[in-house]
């Protein structure tokens, strides 16, 4: 007879810990992948609300912990480098150096903007960050990968998420009519929106009201904002590890999975990667994304959530009108 050697033991048991409480996530992904057959909310969103219902009727459960927080930092750290796959910097040139110019500054601009209200209606500083991310970049996602170097509370990424996602849905309803009064172009209106509303998928319900040639400048704009999700990240953490006691900033490094995103987009950029090996990762993105913030979800308080009172929610009004009305701006004056 032969033992197993002693080692395995320790990793068998470190393994089957995490096995109940991704079993749940994995649960509450497949749900909230079928809700949105019938209902058409994100998955992502169906998952974080799902996950904060369950946290309130159940209660946090320690034999779930450990998977829960599994999925909730390494799979989000895995789906945000994999969405460098969905980009190529050969896109950028379709809405040329003007175009690009708006995206940057919509991005910087909106970001300095929350910053500032934030303090001024006193919103708790990580959770300002984390509602300036979704709304200047791309929204949920940007939210959750923030949250990596931000370190806030579960409940913070909670309703910084919801924040984003309520006030992005209601600028997909509203930019197609408001442009029926501005009339603006095509082109304009596409990157209008791409540089604007928060949502990939929000920016495409609305720029194809436009029509298709406003829908692909509308889609090339937003992915160059999503691009800008890494060095945000990488300069928000040397701020947050700088001001760390007894840390400086020459400490700070750059998380692997920004490094990992930059490296697909580039790689994705010059075809380095086959369709039969991205196709399935840009495939599988979005359920990576949404069993993350179903975790998130998962760790959620609803009273925690509803201590956080209205000024967040103000914060995020304020910064979802901010880039609307100076984009629209930007667009006028520089296109």
């Amino acid at each position: 007879m032969h033992s197993e050697p002693p080692i395995s033991w320790p990793i068998r048991n470190k393994f089957m810990e995490h096995v109940p409480g991704l079993v749940v996530v994995a649960i509450l992904t497949a749900a909230a992948f079928a809700l949105h057959g019938f209902i058409g909310f994100s998955p992502m969103i169906i998952a974080i609300i799902a996950g904060v219902g369950l946290n309130s009727m159940i209660g946090a459960q320690p034999a779930l912990a450990a998977g829960i927080s599994l999925a909730g930092k390494s799979l989000l750290r895995v789906a945000v480098a994999l969405l460098g796959l969905q980009l190529t910097l050969r896109d950028i040139s379709d809405i040329g150096l003007s175009g690009l110019l708006v995206a940057a500054l919509a991005v910087v601009l909106t970001y300095l903007f929350t910053l500032f209200v934030g303090r001024t209606l006193k919103v708790d500083t990580r959770l300002t960050h984390l509602i300036a991310a979704g709304t200047s970049i791309c929204g949920a996602s940007a939210v959750a990968a923030t949250n990596t170097v931000v370190k806030a509370r579960d409940e913070d990424v909670s309703y910084a998420v919801g924040c984003v996602t309520l006030f992005g849905t209601i600028a997909m309803v509203c930019f197609p009519i408001v442009n029926e009064w501005l009339l603006l172009g095509p082109r304009l209106y596409g990157i209008w929106t791409g540089a604007s509303v928060h949502e990939v998928a929000q920016v495409v319900g609305a720029a194809f009201q436009g029509g298709a040639e406003a829908g692909h400048f509308g889609v090339v704009t937003k992915l160059t904002r999503v691009l800008m999700l890494a060095p945000v990240i990488v300069v928000l953490g040397n701020l947050m590890t700088s001001a760390a006691p007894g840390r400086t900033r020459a400490q700070a490094n750059v998380p692997a999975f920004v490094i990992a995103f930059i490296v697909l987009a580039v790689a994705n950029s010059i075809d380095l990667i086959p369709g039969p090996v991205s196709q399935p990762l840009v495939a599988i993105t979005p359920v990576l994304l949404t069993a993350a913030l179903g975790a998130l979800g998962l760790g959620t308080s609803f009273r925690a959530l509803r201590a956080e009172g209205t000024r967040p929610l103000l914060l995020a009004l304020a910064a979802a009108l901010f880039i609307s009305a100076t984009t629209f701006l930007l667009v006028r004056l520089i296109m």
